[in-house]
This record gives structure tokens, C-alpha cells and sequence, in this order.
């Protein structure tokens, strides 16, 4: 079986000597090309292979959050209506009674 067109991700549990490890571990099958790029690149930064990953891992979420969070702004943007927005003293009037 080959998994040169994609990668595949296995999500488990790693059991060291009967005791559940800290962190979950993430089996990634991926390109050669694309292993080469992330091997270089945490050797330039000086971190493992796996450390060079779960950075990436992790700006990759962010940039995901980033853009639903950027269209649902749009979204509300899209139907605001400043005739129906409170003003700063009724927002505060509210507040204080």
C-alpha cells in the first residue's frame, strides 16, 4: 500500500511499561518531499523532528480559528444595522439600575 498522494493521521495512546505517557502521540504518513521540508526545517531551528511538527500542528489550528472567526465577523458585519445598535450611555444607563 502506498501513501505517497496524502497522509494519514492514527490518534492513540501510547503505554510505556504499563503506564498511560503524558502526551498522545499522532502517527502522520506523509510525502517525501513534504518530510524532507519539515526535517529541514526543524534541524535550521534546532528543535526534533516531532517538537518542529507540533508546532506546526499547532499554527496550522490557529490559522484555522483565525479564518472562522474572521467569517463569522464578516458574517455579523454583512447584517448590522446601526439604527438598531444601542448607544454608549444606553449601554451604561443599562449597567447601573
Amino acid at each position: 500500500m502506498s501513501f505517497d498522494r496524502g497522509m494519514a493521521l492514527l490518534v492513540h495512546s501510547l503505554q510505556v511499561m504499563g503506564m498511560a505517557a503524558r502526551n498522545r502521540m499522532i502517527v502522520a504518513v506523509v510525502e517525501k518531499p513534504l518530510y524532507r521540508r519539515i526535517k529541514q526545517a526543524a534541524r535550521v531551528e534546532g528543535l526534533s523532528l516531532s517538537a518542529k511538527v507540533r508546532h506546526l500542528l499547532r499554527e496550522a489550528i490557529e490559522l484555522e480559528e483565525d479564518a472562522h472567526w474572521s467569517r463569522v465577523g464578516e458574517e455579523r458585519l454583512a447584517t448590522w444595522d446601526d439604527s438598531e445598535a444601542l448607544t454608549h450611555e444606553q449601554v451604561w444607563k443599562q449597567e447601573e439600575t
